[in-house]
């Protein structure tokens, strides 16, 4: 659908993480699921999008970050980054 990456910032046992990744598997997106609890770079990169704090899932498409998402949000984002 699109060649705009999504990257999908979430950790275990995360019931937040659990309910987007199901519709960002089927989507068709190229999604890249980072584990802040195995990536320390990661961990960082979502402190400084959500106010220092490891909130996930949180999603970064192109310069747009998203704290907790819905599915309809993360979709708007590429779409917008689309057709940029």
């Amino acid at each position: 659908m699109s060649n705009v990456e999504v990257e999908f910032y979430w950790r275990p046992g995360c019931g937040f993480c659990a309910a987007l990744d199901r519709p960002m598997s089927k989507s068709g997106f190229t999604v890249r699921k980072i584990n802040i609890w195995e990536d320390p770079a990661a961990a960082a990169r979502v402190r400084e999008v959500a106010n220092g704090n490891e909130t996930v899932p949180t999603v970064i498409v192109g310069s747009t970050a998203m704290v907790n998402p819905s599915f309809a949000e993360v979709e708007a984002a590429v779409k917008a980054a689309s057709a940029g």
